[in-house]
């Protein structure tokens, strides 16, 4: 059974907890519009117009948490991360070409934009995490493994200036400072591990238990 959650003055980092899908996709919405460094990588990425581009995980929640919880914009992020897919090339070589291209035009953040190709995952999974992945068969498709639902949200930035925001377990864990596990791949080291970092960051969270 999940720990009861720490509780705040006036628990004001909650107060989207509860609403609807949409009310919550808003919410989201206007909190990435107001990061100035969200913005101009959704605005980069949309001009390099790599093949099913998303800015994915921490940069997300992270600073919604932040948002709430009136923490410095950035706190607790390492870097941005990015994915794409291109299954045409699953050399390091082509993936590198896209890294060094992109890395000009990120300086200057507060953190490292991080951009890799998720049709190959598949290739370096098993010596990172000791175990073999099917390949991956979209962007989305790597999102949906992530190892807390809650991590499992993504942005980019549309055409017409427009947000498409992926969150395939939707946004209500996120909101409510909930770390929830995703047993769909066997890791709970990963989640685990990354519960108990946010946590010391974030004493507000409650990280649920694997089982």
């Amino acid at each position: 059974m999940a720990r009861e959650s720490v509780r705040f003055p006036g628990m004001d980092h909650l107060q989207h907890a509860g609403k609807t899908g949409a009310e919550q996709r808003a919410v989201l919405i206007g909190i990435i519009r107001d990061d100035p460094v969200s913005m101009r990588v959704l605005q980069t990425l949309r001009e390099l117009d790599l093949p099913d581009w998303w800015i994915v995980s921490g940069a997300i929640y992270n600073n919604v948490w932040n948002h709430l919880t009136k923490r410095p914009l950035m706190t607790g992020v390492k870097d941005i991360d990015v994915f794409y897919f291109e299954a045409g090339d699953l050399s390091y070589e082509a993936e590198d070409v896209v890294i060094r291209r992109a890395a000009p035009l990120f300086d200057g953040l507060p953190v490292p934009v991080e951009i890799r190709n998720q049709a190959r995952v598949h290739l370096w999974f098993k010596d990172h995490f000791g175990r073999a992945l099917q390949p991956l068969t979209s962007s989305r498709n790597s999102i949906d493994g992530f190892a807390s639902k809650t991590h499992a949200v993504a942005v980019k930035l549309l055409p017409d200036d427009s947000l498409e925001i992926y969150a395939p377990f939707g946004l209500e864990a996120m909101f409510g400072f909930r770390v929830v596990p995703n047993p769909v791949n066997a890791n709970q080291a990963t989640y685990e591990a990354k519960g108990a970092r946010a946590k010391a960051v974030w004493p507000e969270l409650v990280v649920e238990p694997w089982s």
